[in-house]
Order: C-alpha cells, then structure tokens, then sequence
C-alpha cells in the first residue's frame, strides 16, 4: 500500500485584496501603497505614483492561490499581508482603519475556503492600545489564530516596554506571532544588487530575536507562541558568537534577562525558508523539527517555487520528522486541529 501523503501547510505566505481605498485621499497625506491593475492581468504595486513591484494575480485570486497549492502539493496556506503593509510609520487611526481593511479581507478568504486558508491578521503596532483592541477583534470576532508582526515598529525593537502589552494580551487569548522582517536598516549603504532583501532581511529577524530574548520578553511571557520567518535570519549562524559574548559579557548582554540565548532553541518557531538543504540539515540539529514548519514567502521571487520541496529532499530526516516540518509543527504554533484539514489529529 502505498505511503500517504503528509499534510503540507504553508506558514509563510502573502496576501492582498484586488482592490482598496486611495489611501492617500481617504487620509489625506501620502507614503501608502496603490494597486493598480495592469492590461496583462497583473498589479503594479505603486507608492505616491512610483511602481516599485509588479505582481501576479495570484497575490490576491484565491482560485489561483488553490490551483497553484493543487500543482505543488500544498493543502494549506496561511495568509498575511504584504510587510509593505505594515504601516507603523502612519497616523496610528489610520493604520488601524487600513489593518482592519485588511484583516476583514484574510478573513473572509477564510470564510470561503476554510479547509485551504488561515488567516494572520496585522495591527497599528505605534500604537499598543489600538493594536491590543486590533488583536482582540482578530482573534475573537474573526476567529483568526494570530497575527503577522514587524521585525520593528520604527525606533522600536521588539524588547520595548511600550510594545509589552501586545504581547501579553497575545499569551493571554493563545494567538500566534509571525515576525516578518521589513523596513531594513541602513538602507543608505544598500542602494544596490537587492542587498535589502539578500542581506537586510536576515539581519533585521536577527535582532527582533536577540531583542526578545535578550529584552526578556520570553523570559516575562513562558506561554508566548512565536516564529521568525526565513530561518530566522541570521540567528542560527550567529548563535555561538551571541552566546560566547552572553557568557563573557554579561554586564552588556545580561541586563534584562540572565537567561542564556541556546535555552531559547525550545521556545521559539522558526519557518524552513533557508534555501539551502545543508542550512536546513543544521536548523534540524540546531532546533529538531519539532521548532521548524514549512514557510514558502509565497507568491514572490525571493521564496520556495515548490515549497516543502526542501524539506523533503532531505534524506536524513525520517518520516515522522518530515511530517512534523510540513504540518504539525504548523498546527501546534497556530493552535489548530489538522481534523479540519483532513489530517488525523
């Protein structure tokens, strides 16, 4: 008899309406992002009149979206927005106005295809009090299991007190964090060659989790779900040198947790989008698969055209670790039953 399939669920995967409100009008100042349909059936994605992005109709046709996962194999894709999206730079109502916009489209993509999508939904982060009430109505009254964050909001990283509240109002209703990577540092000294994405990308999920850690945001919250998106960044390589400088350093790196940063490998998500099966052979050393679910960046250049392909094509891994990285791990950090996928439980 031949071996069943595993369940292949997508953590890492981004999604926009078709169409929106002009933002700059609606608001009356610019900086927001405009979809523009374009005579081939895609969408320029334009800031104050400047396209910066095209993208495929697949960033927001759910038919196209469950086609695409029938050729690759992917039972389920979880939705969250673009990081362009984010919008934490805006007037705080105004992000609030566009993240429920927002919110209330993943959702109702949920609503009609809820054994293929779950919904992340985003919050005005600049302003914890509309972002916790954000966070409730996603969860509560959405029925979304978490919510798609920055790697920082402004000036803030992740270990800022003001940012504290979002965080335990998420331990508290058991909602999922997905940390993204966006507005990367240092942009002066990276004009070129998509060094923002190549480099600043993995630097940026870097220090949101040093920031967490080190910021004693795990340390405060033990019942926090979190995963960083893309291997975690540049964490997993740099983990000794951020341990040895932990251990040597203390009066610098121990300041508001004295916990070391490797008693965290148990504590945190990371999703598989690394590129690379001898990178993803350490993740599995590092983390063990119980720590890592499938994560594709879907629909965009940068991710994994077939994804899961990775994990599959690792020959070490057996057939429970397999199916731990394609779904449970998902189903476990999004606090879902894989019954409503079809899987058993």
């Amino acid at each position: 008899m031949p071996e069943r399939r595993s369940l292949k669920i997508d953590i890492h995967t981004h999604v926009l309406p078709e169409t929106w409100p002009d933002l700059r009008e609606r608001y009356g100042y610019g900086g927001f992002v405009q979809l523009q349909p374009q005579p081939d059936g895609r969408g320029a994605m334009l800031r104050d009149g400047q396209c910066f992005r095209i993208v495929e109709a697949n960033c927001w046709s759910a038919e196209r979206r469950i086609e695409e996962c029938d050729r690759d194999g992917v039972d389920v894709q979880v939705l969250s927005t673009v990081p362009v999206m984010f919008n934490y730079w805006a007037k705080p109502e105004h992000t609030l106005d566009l993240a429920r916009m927002l919110n209330d489209h993943v959702a109702s993509m949920v609503a009609s295809y809820p054994a293929r999508f779950v919904g992340l939904g985003t919050l005005p982060l600049q302003a914890p009090d509309l972002a916790v009430t954000e966070l409730e109505r996603c969860v509560n009254e959405l029925g979304l299991p978490g919510v798609q964050i920055g790697s920082h909001v402004n000036a803030w990283n992740l270990d800022q007190e003001e940012l504290f509240p979002i965080f335990e109002r998420a331990a508290e209703l058991d909602a999922s964090i997905f940390v993204h990577p966006w507005d990367m540092l240092a942009p002066e000294r990276m004009p070129n060659y998509w060094l923002p994405w190549l480099v600043g990308m993995p630097t940026e999920t870097t220090i949101a989790i040093c920031s967490m850690i080190f910021g004693g945001v795990l340390e405060r919250l033990p019942g926090l779900k979190v995963c960083f998106a893309h291997g975690g960044g540049s964490f997993p390589w740099t983990l000794g040198r951020i341990g040895h400088g932990f251990e040597v350093r203390p009066d610098l790196c121990a300041t508001n947790s004295a916990v070391h940063p490797r008693d965290y490998l148990n504590r945190i998500y990371l999703d598989s989008l690394v590129h690379d099966a001898e990178a993803l052979n350490y993740l599995v050393r590092l983390m063990g698969p119980e720590r890592i679910c499938l994560g594709s960046d879907y629909p965009f250049p940068l991710g994994e055209h077939r994804p899961g392909s990775l994990i599959e094509s690792l020959e070490e891994l057996g057939a429970a670790a397999r199916a731990r990285m394609l779904s449970g791990t998902a189903l476990e950090f999004l606090g879902l039953d894989g019954a409503r996928f079809g899987a058993g439980a």
